[in-house]
């Protein structure tokens, strides 16, 4: 019985199901983002590949840190939204934006050592197994990067991530210039051929396809921050493909305050790797959030750092439920809370700026960018 209740509550999560009652739908808000565009580029030298990649991020600021922390001014704003652009060729560019504010826009936000451990009592992650979720939306946008991380699909040609599957803030990690992509697909059993397969014949299990990474796009704010500081707010970075994926991908859009999502809730899924080829999805409520950072406590291990957590909220538009990434899984804090230590996991919310950011990234026209 408790077998059929947990498959039970994986179906239920995995289709995010809405409360029945028609009273009350959670409804994405319209949004009016600001404009950033390119307004300079420099090229820079080739950066060297030194780093070693880093499946998580640590950091000992918690949301009492960085609510305290002062507003950026304009100038440093714009700093942070300028970044890097490293091509497969090992060139590298940096960008200088400017950010113009078309119309009035926002969120609606308000405004030691530590055991290596990121699960909160019982495990409540789910293993996603089998072609038939494998590879159904939502669980097809999540792909494994070569460095390790996970990354999530948002465009034809685009993959969302963390910064710091890429770059540890001073240097881009080995194999950044080599970086892949891999899709699960499935692996036919010994002396399939694939035209004349039968029932016995099928697929049982999986194996990543991978696709170079034709260019790379991090934010300055993480390069020249770190994590106990700014740095951890601009932990994203987006890849576009030398290729297009041809997979249905998931739509970025502007993270509502925590209070607005369905039941408190975030859900995402990535390659932990204490689950080695297994793509692992989970849910759980927001417990604290910045202007920045959502702060929950889904249980994760390195290598899901980079999954696009996202929700399914009702699209008054189009007259239908949609999924959108409102965030990037980041890493671990450890936070001292009046003295008691506290575990979080943290998420980078996608802003009105951010959003503006990534949507140029994939679009290259700002007139595409205008509602989030």
């Amino acid at each position: 019985m408790a077998g059929l209740s947990t498959l039970i509550l994986l179906l239920c999560a995995a289709k995010d199901v809405m409360p029945s009652s028609s009273h009350w739908k959670p409804t994405w808000p319209s949004y009016r983002v600001p404009v950033i565009l390119p307004q300079s580029t420099l090229n820079l030298d080739k950066p060297q590949f030194d780093a070693e990649a880093r499946l998580e991020v640590v950091s000992p600021c918690g949301p009492a840190c960085h609510k305290s922390s002062p507003l950026p001014t304009y100038e440093e704003v714009k700093n942070y939204l300028s970044y890097e652009t490293l091509y497969a060729n090992g060139s590298l560019t940096e960008t200088e934006v400017g950010i113009y504010i078309l119309s009035n826009s926002g969120d609606g936000s308000q405004g030691k050592t530590r055991t290596k451990r990121q699960i909160y009592g019982y495990d409540s992650r789910f293993s996603i197994f089998g072609k038939d979720f494998l590879l159904n939306y939502p669980f097809s946008t999540s792909v494994k990067l070569s460095t390790g991380c996970t990354g999530t699909l948002v465009a034809e040609k685009h993959v969302l991530t963390a910064a710091h599957c890429i770059h540890d803030g001073k240097s881009y990690v080995k194999g950044a210039q080599k970086l892949r992509v891999g899709f699960l697909k499935p692996k036919l059993k010994d002396g399939s051929k694939g035209a004349n397969i039968t029932n016995s014949a099928m697929p049982e299990k999986m194996k990543f396809q991978w696709i170079r990474v034709k260019r790379t796009h991090v934010p300055k704010g993480w390069i020249k921050g770190n994590a106990n500081d700014i740095g951890m707010d601009y932990d994203y970075a987006l890849l576009e493909l030398k290729k297009p994926h041809k997979r249905k991908f998931m739509k970025i859009g502007v993270s509502p305050p925590a209070r607005h999502l369905p039941g408190g809730r975030i859900h995402f899924s990535g390659y932990d790797n204490d689950r080695s080829g297994n793509l692992v999805y989970r849910f759980c409520d927001v417990k604290d959030e910045t202007y920045d950072l959502l702060y929950q406590q889904c249980d994760a291990q390195p290598g899901a750092s980079g999954s696009g957590v996202y929700v399914r909220m009702w699209k008054r538009q189009n007259h239908k439920w949609e999924r959108k990434i409102i965030g990037i899984f980041s890493g671990h804090q450890w936070v001292d809370m009046n003295g008691t230590p506290q575990d979080f996991n943290v998420a980078v919310r996608i802003t009105p700026l951010k959003y503006a950011q990534i949507c140029y990234w994939i679009k290259g026209n700002y007139l595409d960018c205008r509602e989030g």
